[in-house]
């Protein structure tokens, strides 16, 4: 996420796969880790929170590249607002035509506790919509496609 909030340019799609996306407010959740991050009340470590941060980079008017986000309601690391927070924000601020996508996985969380068919139909939505924005032929909408 901050990768690409900080050079939109240099991508063309993006998969954010229970991403940390608002590390500033990440302190506040049941299963923060400030040691591992910092802490928004030590003001070195907010500076650094807040560079890390991709939500609080998101400038309105910027074309972002198509992407991908994802997150879990049994996520057991990062809680799921984070990734819809974000989402959120990059749909109401992206000025470009690219989709952002959000996929909630209602019964997983952190990719490892899951049905192993899951977790691998997951990886098939993460590249499909690689694939499709990246122009694979073989991933793009057929016009004539029966219903």
């Amino acid at each position: 996420g901050r990768a690409m909030t900080e050079r939109p340019d240099l991508f063309k799609v993006v998969i954010g796969e229970v991403g940390s996306l608002n590390m500033l407010r990440d302190e506040a959740t049941i299963n923060s880790q400030p040691k591992e991050f910092g802490s928004v009340k030590d003001p070195k470590e907010f500076k650094a929170l807040l560079e890390m941060d991709a939500y609080h980079h998101i400038k309105k008017g910027i074309k972002y590249p198509a992407t991908f986000i994802t997150g879990g309601m049994n996520d057991q690391r990062v809680a799921v607002w984070e990734p819809v927070k974000f989402a959120a924000k990059l749909m109401a601020d992206n000025s470009s035509d690219n989709p952002i996508l959000l996929q909630i996985d209602f019964k997983g969380g952190h990719s490892g506790n899951v049905p192993i068919a899951q977790r691998y139909a997951n990886l098939g939505d993460m590249f499909t919509f690689a694939l499709w924005q990246l122009g694979h032929p073989d991933y793009q909408p057929k016009e004539n496609a029966k219903k």
